[in-house]
């Protein structure tokens, strides 16, 4: 019986440890598309491009007073443990003549952490609007154009998020107002899409030393 036990123990548990993580790698290994190829932002800023970046993109608004407390929770819960990586950046969508006001802001998220990659885009309520809609989403944009849900877009511009989530089946976006699903969810999709591009990069880099 004891010989049973020790060979279970030494062979067959590690096997299926084994399919266990295999399996979870196959499953969860890569966000699901959800909208492809979104409009970049060209026509709104120039100088902010969303292809060949990792972005967290967002909708503050032009009531950023009352957005303050999405912005920190972005900022304390997201941004400060992934802007270091190369390709990501923050990309926040607000109503031209918010200038003065995302100054101020930045200038309070900068007491915390370098703000180097939060890119602040102005726009008509049209070019935001469209910005908005192009992401084919189930929610809205409210009368300041703004919302408190956040998205990740990959490199090629596809909107990622979960075709499975246990609590909202389709989820498009992150709620920035909710800590939980900031930590709980957001979190550990930035890790997966970050992961992703990194296993692409070793194996590019692996095929080109075979070459």
């Amino acid at each position: 019986m004891k010989k049973t036990v020790v060979l279970v123990v030494l062979f067959i548990l590690p096997i299926v440890a084994y399919l266990f993580f295999a399996s979870g790698i196959n499953n969860f290994g890569k966000l699901p598309v959800l909208t492809e190829n979104i409009p970049d932002i060209t026509d709104v800023d120039a100088n902010i491009l969303l292809q060949d970046k990792i972005t967290i993109l967002g909708f503050l608004g032009s009531d950023l007073e009352n957005k303050k407390g999405v912005a920190f929770n972005l900022n304390q819960k997201i941004y400060k443990r992934f802007y270091e990586f190369n390709d990501f950046q923050f990309v926040m969508v607000v109503p031209k003549g918010s200038e003065s006001k995302v100054e101020a802001l930045k200038s309070e998220l900068g007491n915390l952490a370098d703000v180097v990659k939060w890119n602040f885009v102005y726009g008509d309520k049209e070019q935001i609007q469209a910005l908005f809609d192009a992401l084919k989403t189930d929610l809205t944009l409210d009368g300041n154009m703004a919302t408190p849900y956040v998205f990740i877009v990959d490199k090629d511009r596809n909107l990622r998020g979960r075709t499975n989530d246990e609590d909202e089946g389709t989820k498009f976006g992150f709620d920035a107002t909710s800590v939980a699903d900031l930590n709980n969810k957001m979190e550990d999709d930035v890790k997966i899409i970050l992961a992703e591009y990194r296993l692409a990069l070793k194996k590019n880099n692996a095929e080109r030393k075979n070459l």
